[in-house]
């Protein structure tokens, strides 16, 4: 049993859960689609002697994380710490490097991790400058899909979930730097935001 399963109606003052509107996706459907998707992973990779796999940090950490232990490859586990939200609630529309390094791709398979597919250019912007590198090929996988127009015309190779054009926190996915933590997806409550 989740842990919420085991809090259930206890209520907890000053938990982050008070602060979710409502759950969107719960933490065993979310298992379930991991398992579908690591799958396509490794029908789809099998082949590589490793599979480099680039995650777009901080929002795709635990998705990351669940993901991968589902893999049975040979992985190399690479991360790029990228900004485009910039504490706000929609995309900045800019998109910022902010590591000193980039992962060494040339002549790779690269398998590119993302919490959120919203506006697209993220995923459009490091998936460009991973071929810029070198990367053979670029493959994109996300947990959520944005049913919405995109700025940039990307969709990802592999997504966990289509969800409407609301902002969604936990399961990697934030406001504020808050509520990663969160074992599943939810909306906040407009109040918090509005705080």
């Amino acid at each position: 049993m989740s842990f919420l399963g085991l809090i259930g109606g206890i209520g907890l003052v000053g938990s982050v859960h008070n602060d979710i509107e409502k759950v969107l996706i719960a933490e065993e459907v979310i298992e379930k689609r991991l398992d579908a998707i690591a799958e396509r992973i490794y029908g789809d990779f099998k082949d590589e002697p490793t599979l480099q796999v680039v995650a777009i940090l901080k929002g795709a950490l635990v998705f990351m994380a669940d993901l991968l232990r589902r893999v049975p490859l040979k992985l190399e586990i690479e991360c790029l710490n990228v900004a485009s939200y910039h504490g706000g609630t929609e995309s900045s529309g800019r998109v910022d490097f902010l590591d000193r390094t980039m992962p060494d791709v040339k002549g790779r398979s690269i398998l590119l991790l993302d919490d959120i597919l919203d506006t697209g250019r993220t995923l459009s912007v490091v998936s460009a400058k991973l071929q810029d590198l070198g990367a053979r090929e670029v493959r994109t996988c996300v947990l959520l899909t944005k049913d919405k127009k995109r700025i940039e015309e990307v969709e990802a190779d592999y997504s966990a979930f289509e969800i409407g054009d609301e902002f969604v926190v936990g399961y990697g996915l934030d406001f504020d730097g808050k509520y990663r933590n969160l074992p599943y997806v939810g909306v906040l409550r407009k109040e918090v935001i509005e705080s």
